[in-house]
């Protein structure tokens, strides 16, 4: 699956359009290596998402085409959740 759609259904993010424009400005890993909106991604993977101030990195669990509200967060697992200041 895309890694647009993916944050899309999953409700990580929640527009496609936000999803790839983060994921083109270069801040979304995906098992440690650089991910664009197109990257695939599968069951096992690691994804690390920097929101502004905010460092979110998550297990990909499950994968669906569409799922309601109260299931899309079993799709993915939190690992950590980082703020992070830009003083340094």
């Amino acid at each position: 699956m895309r890694l647009d759609k993916f944050l899309k259904i999953s409700r990580i993010i929640k527009r496609r359009s936000v999803a790839k424009e983060v994921a083109d400005k270069g801040r979304i890993q995906i098992n440690g290596t650089l991910a664009k909106s197109s990257s695939s991604v599968k069951v096992g993977d690691t994804l690390k998402i920097q929101f502004g101030n905010r460092i979110l990195e998550v297990k990909v669990n499950e994968l669906h085409e569409s799922t309601k509200k109260e299931d899309a967060a079993k799709m993915y697992e939190i690992l950590s959740e980082k703020r992070v200041d830009n003083f340094e």
